[in-house]
């Protein structure tokens, strides 16, 4: 079966269905959690509008209480599962697109959820419903497992994990191929304490596995020279801000480059380059010392920076800073190799900390350890070899992430596209997960669902 070719069949309705759920702002919120919406009405929303597709189709569909819904075909012993989820971390600032209208420009698909997860999650539901349509034999059940929680801590697959069937082996269409048989542990933890400051009020980002894409300030009101100071800072680092000024203080305003914690390296995060400017010009040694601290994403200021053998190099990012009447609260989000383990890790920064005599304190941590497939295992080879046949891509190996996803939450899963290695140089500006004008090529949507039903057939038998 060529399944590229049956696609093109399919391409008018998948990006009709693609639009009403982009349309939906499915971000966490607790403050709407009601029986059967853990996490708010959008997330309910969401699942209710995909199992609703899944029903329409003819598939069996389950909702597990909002956290979690199912969409199944087929029926066996051993089942074959596709984890996908349906929140979107927010929508953030500086898109030149409709967040959320699924606008198409030069063959792409611009809004939030479009990449991460929405998107890849309903060519997954296509590739079953091609395998449906043309009444593919198959000997495993397929289920289609959708959280509403992913980007906050996956507390939906948690829950899944305690009241659902778990699938013997299957993948996640939430990263990149051709396959993810490993991803780094994710370390998350407080820095906090009561400390003396010149800032009265720091309070920037929203998530830890985001960074820091803008930022503000409020202090005293800014003498002339000192305005002076903030510009010749912004423009000797090619950055855009501002002063607005308030009653009897000045709030300093600064934009960075938002980007997913997994690749802290390639943002820039707003808030640390406020505490720089702060400490340095004001003398300010909260400032300072966590600028210090937090400056380098490689951990080095808490003595935690380690190259490991499979995995890389751990990142860390700041990703929310709360500073207000002197109460600190400093959010990181740490993604480590599988040569070490939280405990460690925790460790070396309260030493560093105790020796670098700055009074904060870790608390709040919480820890998802390292996920790690063998490469020469039958599903990473079986994904490959799917992923080769429609690709035409036989160079690029199977490579580990810092990115976390439902993977680590069951054995023998892994992640499994959609994000193609070779990126199309475009005119034009394509955001990837966690950025402003997050998007996805329409021709790569159709070649993963073609590379997606391929799998699940081999899984499958």
């Amino acid at each position: 079966m060529n399944y590229m070719k049956k696609t093109k069949e399919y391409e008018a309705s998948f990006l009709k269905d693609l639009k009403d759920i982009i349309a939906i702002p499915s971000l966490r919120n607790i403050a709407e959690k009601s029986e059967n919406a853990p996490f708010g009405k959008a997330c309910r929303e969401a699942l209710d509008v995909m199992l609703a597709k899944g029903k329409a189709e003819g598939f069996t569909v389950k909702d597990y209480n909002g956290y979690a819904g199912v969409i199944e075909y087929g029926e066996g012993e051993e089942s074959v599962g596709i984890l996908g989820h349906l929140d979107i971390v927010p929508l953030g600032e500086g898109w030149s697109k409709d967040h959320l209208g699924c606008e198409v420009h030069d063959g792409y698909v611009f809004g939030r959820g479009v990449l991460d997860d929405k998107g890849p999650t309903l060519c997954a539901f296509y590739a079953l419903k091609m395998i449906k349509d043309m009444n593919i034999k198959l000997n495993k059940k397929i289920m289609l497992i959708l959280g509403c929680d992913e980007e906050s801590g996956m507390e939906c697959m948690d829950y899944y994990a305690e009241h659902g069937e778990i699938p013997t082996v299957g993948f996640t269409p939430d990263a990149d191929f051709p396959v993810i048989y490993g991803e780094k542990g994710i370390l998350t933890l407080h820095l906090k304490g009561q400390r003396e400051t010149k800032i009265h009020k720091l309070c920037a980002g929203e998530r830890h596995n985001v960074v820091i894409g803008k930022a503000s300030a409020f202090l005293s009101t800014l003498s002339v020279h000192e305005k002076g100071m903030f510009e010749y800072y912004l423009k000797t680092n090619q950055l855009q801000g501002e002063i607005i000024e308030h009653d009897h203080e000045s709030e300093l305003v600064i934009d960075g480059k938002y980007m997913h914690a997994a690749t802290c390296y390639a943002g820039n995060n707003a808030a640390l380059h406020l505490l720089n400017f702060i400490g340095e010009t004001f003398d300010d040694t909260l400032s300072k010392e966590l600028y210090a601290c937090l400056k380098d994403w490689r951990g080095t200021g808490l003595g935690i920076d380690l190259i490991g053998a499979y995995m890389g190099f751990l990142t860390m990012n700041t990703g929310i800073v709360n500073i207000e009447n002197g109460n600190v609260d400093v959010m990181l989000d740490i993604r480590y190799p599988n040569d070490t383990d939280a405990k460690t890790l925790l460790s070396k920064m309260e030493m560093a900390l105790k020796e670098n005599k700055i009074a904060l304190e870790v608390k709040d941590s919480d820890d998802s350890s390292p996920l790690f497939v063998n490469p020469d295992s039958k599903l990473v080879k079986t994904l490959i070899d799917s992923y080769h046949k429609y690709s035409g891509d036989e160079f690029t190996p199977a490579q580990t992430i810092g990115g976390g996803t439902y993977a680590r939450k069951f054995e023998n899963f892994v992640a499994f596209g959609p994000e193609f290695p070779v990126k199309e140089k475009t005119p034009f500006f394509v955001g990837g997960p966690h950025e402003k004008d997050e998007a996805m090529k329409i021709e790569d949507m159709m070649k993963a669902m073609a590379i997606y039903a391929d799998a699940i057939e081999n899984l499958g038998k």
